[in-house]
Protein backbone atom coordinates (compact mmCIF):
# COMPACT_ATOMS: atom_id res chain seq x y z
CA UNK A 1 0.00 0.00 0.00
CA UNK A 2 1.26 3.12 -1.11
CA UNK A 3 1.52 6.36 1.21
CA UNK A 4 0.35 9.75 1.63
CA UNK A 5 3.87 11.17 1.83
CA UNK A 6 5.14 8.99 -1.17
CA UNK A 7 2.43 10.28 -3.20
CA UNK A 8 3.21 14.29 -1.76
CA UNK A 9 7.08 13.05 -3.01
CA UNK A 10 6.35 11.76 -6.33
CA UNK A 11 3.74 14.72 -7.13
CA UNK A 12 6.71 17.20 -5.57
CA UNK A 13 9.57 15.70 -8.21
CA UNK A 14 7.29 15.68 -10.99
CA UNK A 15 6.50 19.88 -10.29
CA UNK A 16 9.96 20.25 -9.50
CA UNK A 17 11.63 18.61 -12.18
CA UNK A 18 14.45 17.22 -9.98
CA UNK A 19 15.31 15.33 -7.18
CA UNK A 20 17.79 17.62 -5.95
CA UNK A 21 15.01 20.79 -5.93
CA UNK A 22 11.98 18.37 -4.39
CA UNK A 23 14.07 17.27 -1.67
CA UNK A 24 14.63 21.29 -0.74
CA UNK A 25 11.19 22.49 -0.58
CA UNK A 26 10.25 18.73 1.12
CA UNK A 27 13.18 19.60 3.69
CA UNK A 28 14.52 15.82 3.46
CA UNK A 29 17.95 14.27 2.42
CA UNK A 30 17.79 13.92 -1.49
CA UNK A 31 19.27 10.11 -0.34
CA UNK A 32 15.79 9.77 1.86
CA UNK A 33 13.70 11.02 -1.25
CA UNK A 34 15.21 8.47 -3.25
CA UNK A 35 14.40 5.36 -1.08
CA UNK A 36 10.96 6.35 -0.81
CA UNK A 37 10.17 6.22 -4.83
CA UNK A 38 12.44 3.15 -5.38
CA UNK A 39 9.89 1.82 -2.85
CA UNK A 40 6.78 3.05 -4.67
CA UNK A 41 8.26 1.81 -7.53
CA UNK A 42 9.02 -1.24 -6.22
CA UNK A 43 5.43 -1.74 -4.96
CA UNK A 44 3.75 -0.90 -8.47
CA UNK A 45 6.20 -2.92 -9.95
CA UNK A 46 7.06 -0.64 -12.79
CA UNK A 47 9.52 2.68 -12.93
CA UNK A 48 7.70 6.32 -12.63
CA UNK A 49 10.62 8.32 -13.76
CA UNK A 50 13.40 7.71 -16.60
CA UNK A 51 16.95 8.45 -14.72
CA UNK A 52 18.98 11.06 -17.14
CA UNK A 53 21.83 12.35 -16.41
CA UNK A 54 20.26 16.10 -16.93
CA UNK A 55 16.86 15.66 -14.69
CA UNK A 56 14.37 12.72 -13.87
CA UNK A 57 11.43 12.24 -16.84
CA UNK A 58 8.33 10.37 -16.38
CA UNK A 59 7.65 7.10 -17.91
CA UNK A 60 4.42 6.39 -19.32
CA UNK A 61 3.20 4.68 -16.20
CA UNK A 62 4.64 8.08 -14.40
CA UNK A 63 2.61 10.74 -16.96
CA UNK A 64 -0.44 8.07 -15.94
CA UNK A 65 -0.05 7.63 -12.38
CA UNK A 66 0.82 12.20 -11.84
CA UNK A 67 -2.86 13.32 -12.38
CA UNK A 68 -4.62 10.60 -10.12
CA UNK A 69 -2.21 10.74 -8.04
CA UNK A 70 -2.80 14.50 -7.37
CA UNK A 71 -6.43 14.11 -7.31
CA UNK A 72 -6.03 11.81 -4.29
CA UNK A 73 -3.88 14.07 -2.44
CA UNK A 74 -6.40 17.17 -2.84
CA UNK A 75 -9.39 15.02 -2.00
CA UNK A 76 -7.75 14.12 1.34
CA UNK A 77 -7.02 17.74 1.74
CA UNK A 78 -10.54 18.35 1.42
CA UNK A 79 -11.37 15.59 3.77
CA UNK A 80 -9.19 16.62 6.47
CA UNK A 81 -10.55 20.37 5.80
CA UNK A 82 -13.97 19.18 5.93
CA UNK A 83 -13.51 16.76 9.37
CA UNK A 84 -11.48 19.49 10.83
CA UNK A 85 -14.34 22.09 10.19
CA UNK A 86 -16.89 20.20 11.39
CA UNK A 87 -14.95 19.17 14.79
CA UNK A 88 -14.68 22.99 15.51
CA UNK A 89 -17.98 23.79 14.78
CA UNK A 90 -17.49 25.67 11.29
CA UNK A 91 -19.58 23.09 9.40
CA UNK A 92 -23.06 21.04 9.24
CA UNK A 93 -26.76 21.68 10.19
CA UNK A 94 -27.68 22.79 13.17
CA UNK A 95 -32.04 20.89 13.88
CA UNK A 96 -33.93 24.07 15.22
CA UNK A 97 -37.25 23.83 16.97
CA UNK A 98 -38.86 27.01 18.22
CA UNK A 99 -42.50 27.20 19.96
CA UNK A 100 -45.06 28.54 18.06
CA UNK A 101 -45.40 31.43 19.96
CA UNK A 102 -41.68 32.41 19.51
CA UNK A 103 -41.93 33.64 15.37
CA UNK A 104 -38.61 33.96 13.90
CA UNK A 105 -39.32 37.70 12.83
CA UNK A 106 -37.53 40.75 14.69
CA UNK A 107 -34.73 40.73 16.21
CA UNK A 108 -34.59 36.70 16.33
CA UNK A 109 -34.33 36.61 12.78
CA UNK A 110 -31.90 39.03 12.28
CA UNK A 111 -29.70 37.13 15.20
CA UNK A 112 -30.03 34.65 13.29
CA UNK A 113 -29.17 36.07 9.92
CA UNK A 114 -25.97 37.24 11.73
CA UNK A 115 -24.82 34.27 12.97
CA UNK A 116 -25.43 32.31 8.96
CA UNK A 117 -23.38 35.26 7.80
CA UNK A 118 -20.81 34.46 10.22
CA UNK A 119 -21.04 30.60 9.92
CA UNK A 120 -21.49 30.14 6.14
CA UNK A 121 -20.38 26.38 6.35
CA UNK A 122 -23.50 25.96 8.23
CA UNK A 123 -27.30 25.66 7.87
CA UNK A 124 -29.95 25.40 9.95
CA UNK A 125 -33.13 22.81 9.77
CA UNK A 126 -36.02 24.84 11.69
CA UNK A 127 -39.06 23.21 12.87
CA UNK A 128 -41.75 24.21 15.52
CA UNK A 129 -42.63 22.17 18.87
CA UNK A 130 -43.89 22.94 22.46
CA UNK A 131 -42.02 23.75 24.81
CA UNK A 132 -42.14 20.55 26.35
CA UNK A 133 -41.49 18.45 23.65
CA UNK A 134 -38.61 20.38 22.78
CA UNK A 135 -36.59 19.62 26.17
CA UNK A 136 -37.77 15.49 25.08
CA UNK A 137 -36.56 15.45 21.32
CA UNK A 138 -33.24 17.90 22.93
CA UNK A 139 -32.83 14.82 25.78
CA UNK A 140 -33.30 12.20 23.42
CA UNK A 141 -30.55 13.87 20.86
CA UNK A 142 -32.79 14.69 18.15
CA UNK A 143 -32.44 18.48 18.11
CA UNK A 144 -29.53 21.19 19.00
CA UNK A 145 -31.09 24.13 19.67
CA UNK A 146 -34.60 24.61 21.52
CA UNK A 147 -36.41 28.14 21.44
CA UNK A 148 -39.33 28.07 24.20
CA UNK A 149 -41.60 29.85 26.07
CA UNK A 150 -40.88 29.55 30.09
CA UNK A 151 -42.06 28.54 32.13
CA UNK A 152 -41.74 24.76 31.29
CA UNK A 153 -43.35 22.01 34.02
CA UNK A 154 -40.56 19.23 33.60
CA UNK A 155 -37.52 19.80 33.23
CA UNK A 156 -34.89 16.88 31.76
CA UNK A 157 -32.07 15.51 32.54
CA UNK A 158 -29.06 16.80 30.58
CA UNK A 159 -31.00 19.43 29.31
CA UNK A 160 -29.67 23.15 30.05
CA UNK A 161 -32.76 26.43 29.58
CA UNK A 162 -31.50 29.72 30.14
CA UNK A 163 -33.27 32.88 29.44
CA UNK A 164 -32.72 34.88 26.81
CA UNK A 165 -34.63 37.64 26.33
CA UNK A 166 -38.50 38.92 28.00
CA UNK A 167 -40.97 40.94 26.05
CA UNK A 168 -44.00 42.14 27.10
CA UNK A 169 -47.57 40.35 26.56
CA UNK A 170 -50.83 42.60 25.11
CA UNK A 171 -53.92 41.60 24.46
CA UNK A 172 -55.00 40.19 20.96
CA UNK A 173 -59.07 40.49 19.90
CA UNK A 174 -60.89 40.94 16.79
CA UNK A 175 -60.86 44.38 15.04
CA UNK A 176 -64.91 44.71 15.97
CA UNK A 177 -64.46 43.70 19.68
CA UNK A 178 -65.15 45.53 22.34
CA UNK A 179 -62.33 46.72 23.52
CA UNK A 180 -60.44 46.98 20.11
CA UNK A 181 -59.85 50.35 20.82
CA UNK A 182 -58.96 50.69 24.91
CA UNK A 183 -55.88 52.50 25.31
CA UNK A 184 -54.66 49.44 28.01
CA UNK A 185 -56.69 47.04 29.70
CA UNK A 186 -56.68 45.87 32.97
CA UNK A 187 -56.72 41.26 33.47
CA UNK A 188 -59.77 41.51 35.36
CA UNK A 189 -61.87 43.28 32.62
CA UNK A 190 -62.16 39.99 30.74
CA UNK A 191 -63.23 37.90 33.33
CA UNK A 192 -66.03 36.83 30.96
CA UNK A 193 -63.83 36.51 27.63
CA UNK A 194 -63.58 33.13 25.93
CA UNK A 195 -59.98 32.33 25.21
CA UNK A 196 -58.74 31.06 22.17
CA UNK A 197 -56.09 29.09 24.53
CA UNK A 198 -56.46 27.53 28.00
CA UNK A 199 -53.42 25.32 29.99
CA UNK A 200 -52.43 21.67 28.67
CA UNK A 201 -52.58 19.44 31.71
CA UNK A 202 -49.05 18.86 31.31
CA UNK A 203 -47.01 21.52 29.34
CA UNK A 204 -45.67 25.02 30.02
CA UNK A 205 -44.96 27.59 27.98
CA UNK A 206 -47.51 30.89 27.17
CA UNK A 207 -50.98 29.17 28.28
CA UNK A 208 -49.89 28.21 31.49
CA UNK A 209 -48.78 31.66 32.27
CA UNK A 210 -51.33 33.44 30.81
CA UNK A 211 -53.86 31.35 33.12
CA UNK A 212 -51.49 32.36 36.17
CA UNK A 213 -51.54 35.95 35.28
CA UNK A 214 -55.70 35.47 35.27
CA UNK A 215 -55.43 33.48 38.48
CA UNK A 216 -53.99 36.27 39.83
CA UNK A 217 -56.77 38.75 39.18
CA UNK A 218 -59.27 36.49 40.53
CA UNK A 219 -60.44 33.97 37.62
CA UNK A 220 -59.32 31.04 35.27
CA UNK A 221 -59.77 32.13 31.70
CA UNK A 222 -62.88 30.20 29.73
CA UNK A 223 -62.03 28.31 27.08
CA UNK A 224 -63.72 29.34 23.71
CA UNK A 225 -65.52 26.69 21.82
CA UNK A 226 -62.35 27.02 19.03
CA UNK A 227 -59.67 26.90 20.68
CA UNK A 228 -55.80 26.58 19.53
CA UNK A 229 -51.88 26.48 21.06
CA UNK A 230 -50.34 27.35 17.32
CA UNK A 231 -50.38 30.43 15.21
CA UNK A 232 -53.36 29.51 14.24
CA UNK A 233 -55.10 31.27 16.90
CA UNK A 234 -54.55 34.43 15.13
CA UNK A 235 -56.36 33.52 12.76
CA UNK A 236 -59.07 32.36 15.22
CA UNK A 237 -59.04 35.64 17.27
CA UNK A 238 -59.87 37.60 13.60
CA UNK A 239 -62.30 35.10 13.12
CA UNK A 240 -64.22 36.34 16.27
CA UNK A 241 -63.82 33.05 18.33
CA UNK A 242 -62.25 34.57 21.23
CA UNK A 243 -59.40 36.52 22.43
CA UNK A 244 -55.59 35.66 23.99
CA UNK A 245 -52.97 37.21 25.29
CA UNK A 246 -49.58 37.02 23.14
CA UNK A 247 -46.16 38.37 23.32
CA UNK A 248 -45.49 41.51 21.22
CA UNK A 249 -43.40 39.82 18.36
CA UNK A 250 -46.48 38.44 17.31
CA UNK A 251 -47.95 41.03 16.22
CA UNK A 252 -45.11 40.92 13.40
CA UNK A 253 -46.97 37.68 11.80
CA UNK A 254 -50.41 38.90 12.66
CA UNK A 255 -53.33 38.75 10.34
CA UNK A 256 -54.60 42.58 9.59
CA UNK A 257 -57.69 41.72 11.78
CA UNK A 258 -56.28 41.39 15.01
CA UNK A 259 -55.65 44.15 17.42
CA UNK A 260 -53.08 43.96 20.09
CA UNK A 261 -53.45 46.32 23.47
CA UNK A 262 -51.39 47.05 25.92
CA UNK A 263 -51.93 45.39 29.36
CA UNK A 264 -51.41 47.51 32.70
CA UNK A 265 -49.12 45.81 35.65
CA UNK A 266 -46.26 43.55 34.85
CA UNK A 267 -47.39 41.64 32.07
CA UNK A 268 -43.99 39.98 30.20
CA UNK A 269 -42.95 36.77 28.85
CA UNK A 270 -39.36 35.28 28.49
CA UNK A 271 -38.02 33.36 25.85
CA UNK A 272 -35.19 30.83 26.62
CA UNK A 273 -32.33 28.68 24.70
CA UNK A 274 -32.58 24.95 25.63
CA UNK A 275 -29.48 22.72 24.84
CA UNK A 276 -28.16 19.92 25.99
CA UNK A 277 -25.08 19.98 28.34
CA UNK A 278 -21.73 19.75 27.22
CA UNK A 279 -22.38 21.05 24.12
CA UNK A 280 -20.49 20.42 20.59
CA UNK A 281 -18.76 23.00 19.23
CA UNK A 282 -21.57 24.00 16.40
CA UNK A 283 -24.11 24.42 19.40
CA UNK A 284 -21.66 26.48 21.19
CA UNK A 285 -21.30 28.99 18.35
CA UNK A 286 -24.69 29.33 18.21
CA UNK A 287 -25.20 29.91 21.45
CA UNK A 288 -22.36 32.73 21.79
CA UNK A 289 -24.01 34.31 18.67
CA UNK A 290 -27.15 34.32 20.82
CA UNK A 291 -25.87 34.98 24.32
CA UNK A 292 -22.75 36.86 23.71
CA UNK A 293 -20.85 34.47 26.49
CA UNK A 294 -19.20 31.35 25.53
CA UNK A 295 -21.09 27.82 27.27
Amino acid sequence: MLSTRQLRYFVEIAECGSFSAAAERLFIAQSALSRQIKDMETRLRTPLFERTARQPRLTAAGEAFLPRARNLLNELNKASTLATEIGQGQRGTLRVCHSSTVPISGQLLREMSAYLEQQPGVSLDIGTLSSESQLEELAEGRLDIGLLRLPVLRQREGVQVIPLYTERLLLAVPAEHRLAFAEAVDLAQLKDEAFISIPHPQRGGLSYLCADLCMRHGFFPQAARVMSRKTTQLQLIQAGFGIALLPESMQDIAPAGVRFLPLTGDCQSTVALAFRQNPTPLVQHFLQTFTGESL
